[in-house]
């Protein structure tokens, strides 16, 4: 067994090799127009067994060991060095998903409430419906799902996946190509706030049906609704405790620090320990605080360490759970094809009808289709919480992980594409009260110039948001 020391030199040196991955493969996404937690999500697999596993074996098992050697044992355990890697990709999962919620704008849902209800209605139902006719019939093979997973379980799960739009990952997108006063930029962002919500809900319900046991099925989704109830209900109080912080001379805002992140861990522990998922109590506690002076100082503090240095250790963990080699096998090619045209013309092709029959030109109804498409991380959180629940198995994650990536990079380059074919200078919305502009999602990004299509008008200042 590794000593203490020779567990903590290692995951150093995994750190520094995650990060310098994560800058190297972000300077090369950077020049073909991709948001930094692309390039991230990239590296982490290609730090995987597919590539460095593939081509350095040697190096991969000193760097990235899986299991540990045990005297008188065949299988051995795993290595610990995997626990340690798994537990901070956690944490920083958490930080970062309370970190969404703070940044969260209840009142882009305000803006073109018509558009919006018609496009995520129809980017859920859609790929929820094709998605989990796929999934019932996938579940018949234990291929993709473990023994004991029920038809209605895969359904629900795969259904989910292909319904899930990544928000932070649509808002940065939005903000760094100018559409944050478009009417594009504004009903992708109300829509993608939906539809994520929905595949959560979607996600807390299959988590439940796997315990088996309709005690703890009650208490999953029971204690689910409580939480939400109490943070709700505290939501007034914390408000009148961030004011009293906002006056000149009064408590350390430091102290405050502690306070929220002590208040985030025993959320976190909550929604886990009833059966959902710590991320779940994480997201709802950002959502629920404060706005103000004392949100804006809490992303200041939190935001560098957590998107830079602990967010990347989750996607290592996650690519180091990724085989591509599966795809060798053509029962699995197969199914990625169809879930890659699951996941992507159906859900922005129900987008795009939706938004047109709503009276939005083609060009941005095909706009919003595409960017709906944008998956990103919210999409691997939930891949792994089905691996990690036992709800799938390591071919399906692959399946569903190498979607996520080809729909990711595609929606940027595909939205750009559409805007040559169809160029048009009347997209911004005049109209759009200032405090609808959605939040840009980096604190450090440079403005983007403005863009033709927009407007000669100057665009309005955007507070600080988080940086993905």
């Amino acid at each position: 067994m590794p000593s203490n020391n020779e567990l903590t030199m290692l995951f150093f040196v995994q750190l520094g090799t995650v990060l310098v991955m994560c800058r190297l493969v972000g300077l090369l996404f950077r020049k073909l127009g991709q948001p930094q937690v692309v390039a991230d999500m990239v590296a982490g697999f290609l730090l995987g067994p597919t590539l460095l596993g593939y081509v350095f074996p040697a190096l991969f098992q000193d760097l990235f060991p899986k299991v540990l050697a045990v005297p008188g044992t065949e299988a051995g355990v795993q290595h610990p060095a995997l626990s340690t890697l798994f537990v901070v990709g956690q944490l920083g999962l958490v930080l970062y998903m309370f970190l969404v919620g703070l940044s969260f704008d209840h009142s882009i849902l305000a803006g073109h409430l018509k558009q919006s209800a018609l496009a995520s209605a129809a980017g859920i139902l859609a790929p929820v419906l094709i998605g989990g006719f796929l999934g019932w019939q996938l579940a018949g093979s234990d291929t993709f799902f473990p023994e004991g997973v029920a038809a209605w379980q895969g359904a629900m799960f795969v259904g989910a996946a292909c319904s899930i739009t990544a928000f932070p990952l649509l808002a940065r997108i939005i903000y760094e190509r100018g559409l944050t006063r478009t009417k594009v930029g504004t009903i992708a962002l109300a829509s993608a706030a939906v539809d994520d919500a929905a595949a959560w809900i979607l996600l807390a319900v299959v988590i439940a049906g796997t315990t088996g046991d309709p005690l703890l099925a009650a208490l999953a989704l029971g204690g689910s609704l409580v939480y939400v109830a109490v943070v709700m209900y505290a939501k007034k109080r914390l408000a009148r405790r961030a004011e009293r912080l906002e006056e000149p001379g009064t408590l350390n805002r430091s102290g405050a620090l502690g306070a929220v992140v002590i208040l985030l861990l025993v959320c976190a522990t909550f929604t886990e320990w009833v059966g959902v998922h710590a991320v779940f109590g994480a997201f709802v506690l950002g959502a629920c605080m404060p706005r103000g002076a004392f949100a804006d100082d809490l992303r200041a503090r939190l935001e560098p360490i957590t998107v830079h240095v602990l967010l990347p250790v989750f996607f290592v963990y996650a690519g180091l759970n990724t085989h591509l080699d599966a795809l060798l096998d053509p029962v699995v090619l197969g199914t990625f094809c169809l879930v890659l045209v699951v996941a992507f013309a159906v859900k922005g092709g129900a987008c795009t009808l939706a938004a047109r029959s709503a009276g939005t030109s083609w060009r941005d109804a095909a706009s919003l289709g595409t960017l709906m498409n944008a998956r990103g991380l919210t999409e691997l959180i939930l891949l792994n919480i089905g691996r990690d629940k036992g709800l799938i198995t390591t071919e399906l994650y692959t399946v569903m992980a190498l979607m996520t990536i080809v729909t990711t990079l595609a929606a940027t380059p595909l939205y750009e594409w559409i805007q040559r074919r169809w160029p048009s200078p009347d997209n911004l919305l005049r109209d759009l009260p200032p405090n609808l502009t959605p939040a840009p999602t980096t604190a450090t990004a440079p403005r983007p110039a403005a863009r033709a299509e927009a407007s000669a008008e100057k665009q309005p200042e955007v507070p600080a948001g988080i940086a993905v």
